[in-house]
């Protein structure tokens, strides 16, 4: 699942203009992203192997079922035996019911047309195929590694509107993070809400880790601390975990980027045998990773992009994907992130390292295009 500070051959240059990550990456399962570029269009009427990693069989059950409203809704649309006019707009409707959202959806269905028109394939089954094959296509550039270890500590901060499940998904990850071998210290910046220190001091004892804390501290001045405390202690990694906040509340937004501010000033540096990657000391945060709830819909989106103008994110997590989200805004998130690549060439993704279907530690997972292809097609 996780590969901690194992040095890798570099990796060939990838066709697209965004520039890859470097090289001690958390091993995650992007490994399976050969499978998409297999054959796009299958010109027979039978259903493509559902390929699953080995040791994330559990972890798919979990997402088909999490999204099983999502995937029955969509598989109904292709139990007729005809290819026809009727089905495309019950499959348009179907991905607009799913929160895929009116872009994406086009886009989908303008790739499925297409390639039945290729493919001559004549059975409904054959058109999920390649709605399957496009989606997961579409997600492949979201399907990105996680990187620890190039930096001594790894600061990542954390952000979300109220209810997300922030500080919830803060200890799944120290879970993964932890586990693995890394060395981890919570910073409780989130001195607004109520319990919110007291909360993530259970993470803390759950997954045994340290934590700076400081009631009704500055959140600037308890980041700052915890990463020099993160440096002092040898930590590889610092987790942040700040005040959930609407975009729209401007003050508390400033308190978000005064929080990034304060944390580049601590200064990290490179790790032992990075020195080639760039000079000096680099910024921190390394990370700033926003959560988002499954059930938000294509308010998501918004939230991206107005935590993205305010902090410059490098990637998401998404709760929630057990029961009423209907998952399909991975779709509008993706579509999103393709356009603005070709809008702006070398611009960095925002990728999404985890997904989450529970309240358990081990209910969040790297984030696999396939597999949730799949799920939401089930």
């Amino acid at each position: 699942m996780f590969s901690f500070f194992k040095k890798k051959p570099p990796a060939p240059a990838p066709a697209s203009p965004v520039p890859d990550r470097p090289v001690d990456a958390i091993a995650s399962t992007t490994a399976s992203g050969s499978l998409i570029g297999s054959a796009l269009v299958t010109p027979i009427d039978v259903p493509l192997p559902g390929a699953v990693l080995p040791g994330r069989e559990n972890w798919v059950s979990k997402l088909r079922s999490g999204l099983h409203k999502t995937g029955a809704s969509i598989s109904g649309v292709f139990t007729g035996n005809r290819i026809d006019e009727a089905l495309y707009e019950e499959l348009e409707s179907a991905l607009l019911m799913a929160d895929t959202g009116v872009s994406a959806t086009s886009y989908l269905l303008d790739e499925v047309r297409r390639q039945v028109k290729d493919s001559g394939v004549t059975h409904p089954i054959a058109v999920k195929n390649i709605l399957t094959e496009a989606l997961a296509r579409l997600l492949k550039p979201l399907e990105q590694a996680l990187v620890i270890g190039e930096y001594k500590p790894t600061v990542i901060m954390v952000a979300g509107v109220n209810g997300a499940g922030k500080t919830t998904s803060i200890g799944k990850l120290t879970r993964h993070l932890a586990s693995e071998g890394a060395s981890v210290l919570l910073a409780a910046a989130d001195t607004f809400r109520a319990a919110a220190r007291e909360q993530l001091e259970v993470w803390a004892g759950r997954n045994t880790v340290e934590i700076i804390s400081q009631e009704g501290g500055d959140p600037a001045a308890v980041s700052f601390d915890a990463v020099s405390a993160g440096k002092a202690r040898g930590k590889d990694v610092v987790l942040v975990d700040t005040a959930g906040r609407l975009p729209t509340q401007l003050h508390l937004m400033e308190e978000l980027r005064k929080i990034k501010r304060t944390i580049a000033k601590a200064g990290i540096e490179r790790s032992a045998g990075h020195e080639a990657s760039g000079p000096g000391p680099a910024s921190a945060p390394h990370e700033i990773l926003l959560v988002i709830d499954g059930n938000t819909g294509q308010n998501a989106l918004s939230q991206v992009k107005a935590f993205d103008d305010a902090l410059q994110l490098t990637g998401l997590i998404i709760t929630k994907l057990d029961g009423t989200a209907k998952g399909g805004v991975l779709a509008t998130i993706a579509l999103w992130a393709s356009e603005r690549a070709k809008a702006t060439p070398g611009l960095r993704p925002v990728p999404v390292y985890f997904i989450g279907v529970g309240e358990k530690l081990e209910d969040l997972e790297t984030f696999n295009a396939r597999e949730f292809a799949q799920a939401l097609l089930a």
